[in-house]
């Protein structure tokens, strides 16, 4: 697993790549709390690059949305990740959006 982090429109956008799993997913951890203490734009997962994860990855994104609240939001599943968030509901738990730029600047409710 590897996170590539990047500012992007006033957000912090941290592209994830490859398998997620209790080996490393500690790292993601780090990351969303130092997200968490660094201010108060969008924190946004860019979730396109990720072949695989299991449930501690659930637990750590799911962990990032209470430090963080709104400002966390999911992008671009994978279809690993969306078959992932559908089978588990977490679409009701955190925003998910089919870009980064959606996530960066939620279109308003119709």
């Amino acid at each position: 697993m590897r996170i590539v982090p990047r500012q992007e429109q006033g957000a912090l956008i941290l592209a994830l790549t490859g398998d997620l799993d209790i080996d490393n997913v500690g790292v993601l951890g780090t990351a969303l709390e130092n997200a968490a203490q660094d201010g108060q734009a969008p924190v946004v997962v860019e979730l396109s690059a990720v072949s695989f994860a299991d449930s501690t990855t659930v637990n750590m994104l799911l962990h990032g949305q209470s430090l963080l609240g709104p400002r966390m939001r999911l992008a671009t599943p994978s279809p690993f990740m969306a078959r992932l968030i559908g089978v588990l509901g977490l679409d009701s738990a955190l925003p998910v959006f089919d870009t980064v730029a959606e996530a960066i600047d939620p279109p308003l409710p119709t």
